[in-house]
């Protein structure tokens, strides 16, 4: 994969992530060849690709169309573009407000950026047990909601997993989420 090279893993003895915990749990590091604003949005978009790969939406067929919102200010990307690996479909993009998705803008993955603490729990709120695939790069715990937190560090880009926000999203996730770590954040 151009970019990016694997550097480490750390996989967990786990058989399914649909048992909640509210622990965080470290999925993989990846080494960030270009340290570039757009080398690590493209390795983060590669990556979350990867992970959107191994998601699935009750009562969404796997070939179809997703979309992806981006709110709040991120640190890592400027927007969620994921690059998909294989016959994943395409992901289109919007911008999003909390009181956006409240109107029912649709969203089938929202990457959170930065936002004030009382917007980020109303968001939280709203989110809580509809089918949408979270991540961040603003919550270095993974403990404030979010299904899949991003980090960069001396150790290259990461990534962990909050078990518990993946089963209130309603969403299935492939425990094989975690061969990104073997496979360089390719997918299946």
């Amino acid at each position: 994969m151009p970019g990016v090279r694997l550097l480490f893993a750390s996989i967990l003895a786990a058989g399914s992530l649909a048992t909640a915990s509210p622990v965080a749990t470290p999925a993989a590091t990846q080494t960030i060849v270009d340290e570039s604003t757009g080398g690590v949005s493209a390795s983060l978009n590669r990556l979350a690709g990867g992970i959107i790969s191994y998601a699935r939406w009750p009562g969404l067929a796997h070939k179809a169309s997703r979309s992806a919102c981006t709110i709040g200010q991120p640190r890592l990307t400027q927007s969620l573009r994921p690059i998909l690996p294989g016959n994943v479909p395409a992901v289109s993009h919007w911008s999003a407000t909390v009181a956006s998705l409240a109107d029912g803008q649709p969203c089938d993955i929202l990457y959170v950026g930065f936002m004030p603490t009382a917007d980020r729990r109303q968001l939280m709120n709203w989110l809580r047990n509809r089918p949408v695939l979270t991540m961040t790069d603003n919550d270095p715990e993974c403990l404030s909601g979010a299904a899949f937190c991003f980090h960069q560090g001396a150790g290259g880009l990461s990534f962990s997993m909050n078990i518990d926000a993946i089963t209130r999203s309603k969403l299935s996730v492939d425990p094989r989420v975690l061969q990104l770590a073997r496979s360089g954040g390719r997918g299946t």
